[in-house]
């Protein structure tokens, strides 16, 4: 299957300078966190290839999705966690730290309001009857 996007459209849409071995990471990254887009489509009866073909603002929105899953992706530290803010004291032996992603790796960067931009999660509402109609 292919791409949401390609290397040419992750290097001008993050207005980031890449070197070829990152570009190559790139590369072998995108059609990684297409098939992770489709699968978590397909997990909430999603057929995010056909939706696109239906509608072209809807290809937009996946392919700015993949795109900031491939940059998030390429913003981790490959050495160490990848955290993005981190505190030390002295005395009082305290050490806190905020992870970029929680839970980390390439599975997991699929954030929940990635699901949301990509229509996979919507607010439902519904109504239970406790008592039934008194009306005979």
């Amino acid at each position: 299957m292919s791409s949401y996007a390609t290397l040419n459209e992750v290097i001008t849409l993050s207005g980031a300078t890449y070197t070829e071995e990152q570009q190559e990471r790139i590369d072998a990254l995108l059609p990684l966190v297409s098939d992770m887009i489709r699968n978590e489509g397909a997990n909430y009866g999603k057929d995010v290839d056909a939706e696109i073909a239906e509608n072209e603002a809807y290809a937009s929105v996946v392919k700015l999705v993949t795109v900031d899953v491939v940059v998030r992706t390429m913003r981790q530290s490959n050495e160490g966690d990848p955290q993005t803010q981190f505190s030390q004291s002295a005395l009082g032996y305290s050490v806190s730290g905020t992870y970029a992603i929680p839970g980390g790796g390439i599975a997991q960067s699929l954030m929940e309001n990635d699901k949301k931009r990509l229509g996979f999660k919507r607010q439902q509402f519904g109504s239970i009857t406790l008592w039934p109609s008194s009306k005979e």
